[in-house]
């Protein structure tokens, strides 16, 4: 019994020299590792590069110390004099390590991130969770609250990811870490409560766009025993007190802790976690870098927890910033995957936000998806850019969020924006150069789920049945295609309607958008007052269709033209009416000549039922514009032209006044008798203004053209056979004279023209006159009708408006057919 009571005392002896031993060691090392952070310390070595350096030291006596067996009752059995002077070195070891934690944080208040490296190594390795270095935290933390006063901005980046750290330790089972957890927590609320009251501009800004909820609690809200006791109260004083970038940290911390394998530690973040978002969501930034996060975990295959919990904090964030949530989802890669997809559906959850999801969404949809050129494939082919997929993304996601019934009221609110923007994603992607299999077809069934939740489901039977849906993002259909969807929808009486044309006005009146867009804009917004308004239109409507005759897309001016057209039997009610035809007439110097031709009929279409007054106003400059398409590159305009001018001249055969001045421009007109075209030929009369015609016509003999050339020295020549007998001599030898110099023209037919003429001058120069006679007639008779000989029998092999040739000359001796009157 002895040898073992011996053995005994000796077995301790051995433990207690080794923990002695372990523990002069630990202390002269902490006390090596103290002289070097301090040296290090005063040195002028770079800061980050001074900051890894101490942090790697006290790592190592963090682990040497929190290693040793602790001191606890119980714990080492000595005897009382060596426990006590054991005790006695081991708390001298951790005021030591204490001391130089106090050094560094009074020179540099960003050296607390120590602290939160402090509780990182305590949550890696359960067996450094311990009181004691919370006993440490709690004291540091202490004396930085103090120590903040002293200073005017400080700098301690720290503490949202410290404050996560000790609010994960509110539940643990060991109530001595809860107490010195809240402790430090307080400490921690009164440092960032300097720190935020620091920025004045900051907590104004605050206060004024959040209320109340944004101020500061007192001290007393946070003191540790209520901080303790109610996770609620914990959360909203984290949330008011942390600046927006450290209360970001903590979030984003605990965003991070659901992911880990402790199902303790997962549940406390996703409570707190949920309670912080709660109340102080507004105050997040960084919102796309949490969503991010979430998107990772989501991938990851949680529990169906986590999940839950993960979908909550996205709904959560959508409440506060559903900008930033939505152009994060959209920055995704397409087609959405199953975690994108699950959080769209989350998003959807909360009605309240709707109107701003659905106003980010549209924004997206303003822009164009994008074609780069495949490298792997032989021969020009194009595939969609990556870089640029968030329209495509857009209207994904509208698949996913138009259906859910608690959108039905913002979906309807904002039907017209949701419509055309997605007729012009149709567009963008009728216009990809990609393979026809290759287009995505998300705005396509965008549109048809948006018909179908609007109460619209037989407009999309009706275009089905039209193979609209099937064809439209066929680049030559697209156009034909909008036309038939705006007049399915007039036809089905949508009754959208009035909401619609708000809309389209609106965007109207904003301004110029890109030309083809502008185009879809224009067809709706036509069929629409086809539709629903009856005639004559208000001003505020005429005055867009007045600007959109002189669009620059000839589409546009003929759909304006054509609408004008329609309102002919109410043109005396329509205001400003001269207006309206003025800008008709406008259009007649177009480049395009359908929109010549549109002009010109709408034009007869309207003056058919104008008043006479505010036609006879208007006939001078409507001939005028007539004459200028006389030698129109369009044969189709010329013809034209001239029979809306004969039917002119039949409406203001009454007025003297005005028959005579339209008279004088007619030269133009009778130049065209020798037109290539045979739609435009004819032989015209009338019984005054030969002078003027003459004189017109020689100014067309040095015309560059040269038909018109050609044309004048036929004019002349049938002027002189009709009026010769009212000339004077001098007036026709100007003429000859003028016709002679046409005899070295090597204009194709134009010399042997000219000697036609030439010779018919002569003759009428050799007849008998005199000035008497022919003041007289020229006071007592008219020009009277009479039966016209063809002279030359000008014909033209080409009906082309290219120059003729010698070959496509053929002249015939007169015949004895007559012409019309002249």
């Amino acid at each position: 019994m002895i040898s073992s009571q011996r053995q005994k005392n000796s077995l301790r002896w051995h433990h207690v020299e080794h923990l002695a031993n372990s523990l002069l060691e630990a202390y002269a090392t902490l006390l090596c590792h103290q002289s070097m952070i301090l040296a290090i310390n005063s040195s002028s070595v770079d800061p980050l590069q001074q900051y890894d350096t101490q942090l790697e030291i006290i790592k190592s006596s963090f682990k040497m110390i929190f290693g040793l067996p602790s001191f606890d009752e119980g714990t080492v059995r000595t005897s009382g004099e060596d426990a006590e002077e054991l005790e006695i070195l081991y708390k001298n070891i951790l005021s030591l390590l204490e001391d130089t934690l106090l050094i560094l944080v009074s020179k540099d208040l960003y050296k607390l991130q120590i602290l939160k490296e402090m509780m990182v190594w305590m949550r890696e390795d359960n067996l450094y969770l311990q009181e004691k270095p919370l006993v440490i935290i709690s004291k540091v933390l202490r004396f930085a609250s103090r120590k903040v006063r002293e200073h005017t901005s400080i700098d301690a980046p720290c503490l949202g990811v410290l404050a996560a750290e000790l609010s994960l330790l509110y539940s643990h089972a060991d109530l001595t870490i809860v107490q010195q957890a809240s402790l430090a927590v307080y400490y921690l609320l009164s440092i960032a409560k300097r720190q935020m009251a620091d920025f004045q501009k900051y907590k104004a800004k605050m206060q004024y766009e959040c209320g109340n909820s944004c101020l500061l609690p007192p001290d007393s809200e946070f003191r540790p025993g209520i901080l303790k006791q109610d996770k609620t109260k914990l959360a909203q004083s984290i949330g008011q007190t942390l600046l927006p970038s450290l209360l970001t940290d903590f979030v984003l911390y605990l965003l991070t802790k659901l992911s880990t394998s402790n199902q303790e530690t997962t549940t406390k973040a996703a409570a707190i976690l949920k309670l912080t978002l709660k109340y102080h969501a507004q105050k997040i930034t960084r919102v796309s870098q949490l969503v991010d996060t979430i998107y990772k975990q989501l991938n990851e295959n949680p529990s169906y927890f986590i999940k839950d919990v993960l979908l909550e904090v996205a709904t959560l964030l959508t409440q506060s910033s559903p900008k930033a949530v939505i152009f994060q989802l959209l920055d995704y890669p397409v087609p959405a995957d199953k975690a994108v997809m699950l959080m769209w559906q989350a998003v959807g959850t909360k009605p309240q936000v709707a109107p701003q999801v659905l106003k980010a969404i549209l924004l997206v949809l303003k822009d164009k998806p994008w074609e780069v050129e495949d490298s792997l494939q032989e021969g020009k082919c194009f595939i969609l850019d990556a870089t640029n997929m968030m329209p495509l993304a857009a209207s994904q996601a509208l698949c996913v969020l138009l259906p859910i019934n608690s959108y039905n009221k913002t979906v309807a609110q904002f039907f017209p924006e949701l419509f055309m923007a997605l007729m012009f994603q149709l567009l963008y992607i009728s216009q990809l150069r990609v393979q026809t299999q290759d287009r995505p077809l998300y705005a396509r069934e965008a549109l048809r789920i948006l018909l179908n939740c609007s109460g619209l489901q037989h407009v999309d039977t009706a275009l089905k049945n039209k193979f609209f849906w099937s064809h439209i993002y066929q680049t030559y259909y697209y156009h034909d295609g909008v036309n038939l969807m705006a007049r399915t929808l007039c036809d089905c009486n949508f009754p959208q309607f009035p909401e619609t044309l708000r809309y389209l006005y609106k965007i109207l009146v904003q301004g110029p958008r890109r030309s083809e867009e502008h185009i879809i804009i224009v067809t709706f917004f036509i069929k629409i007052l086809d539709k629903f308004f009856k005639d004559p239109l208000p001003e505020l409507f005429l005055v867009f269709l007045r600007n959109w005759i002189s669009d620059s897309n000839p589409e546009i001016s003929k759909l304006s033209l054509q609408k004008i057209t329609s309102m002919a039997p109410v043109v005396n009610k329509i205001e400003n009416v001269s207006s309206l035809l003025t800008s008709i007439l406008d259009a007649f110097v177009s480049r395009e000549d359908t929109v010549v031709i549109q002009a010109l009929l709408t034009l007869r279409k309207l003056v058919d039922k104008l008043d006479k007054v505010t036609y006879s106003s208007l006939c001078t400059r409507i001939a005028s514009s007539y004459f200028c398409l006389m030698d129109h590159f369009s044969g189709s305009v010329r013809s034209l032209a001239i029979r809306h001018l004969a039917d002119l001249l039949k409406d203001v055969g009454q007025q003297t006044s005005t028959l005579k001045h339209i008279m004088r421009g007619l030269a133009p007109l009778l130049l065209c008798l020798e037109d290539s075209d045979g739609r435009v030929v004819s032989i015209l009369s009338h019984e005054s203004c030969t002078t003027y015609l003459i004189c017109d016509a020689l100014r067309f003999l040095g015309n560059p053209q040269v038909h018109l050339r050609r044309a004048a020295v036929i004019l002349l020549g049938y002027l002189a056979q009709l009026g010769g007998h009212l000339l004077f001599k001098d007036e026709i030898e100007v003429m000859t004279e003028a016709v002679e110099r046409m005899l070295q023209d090597e204009g194709p037919g134009i010399q042997k023209l000219a000697e036609i003429t030439h010779n018919l001058l002569k003759k009428i120069a050799n007849r008998p006159r005199s000035t008497t006679i022919k003041l007289a007639i020229q006071r007592f008779f008219k020009f009277s009708a009479k039966e016209l000989k063809l002279i030359y029998n000008w014909k033209s092999t080409t009906q082309t408006d290219l120059p003729e040739t010698e070959d496509q000359l053929s002249l015939y001796p007169p015949q004895d057919t007559t012409a019309s009157d002249f």
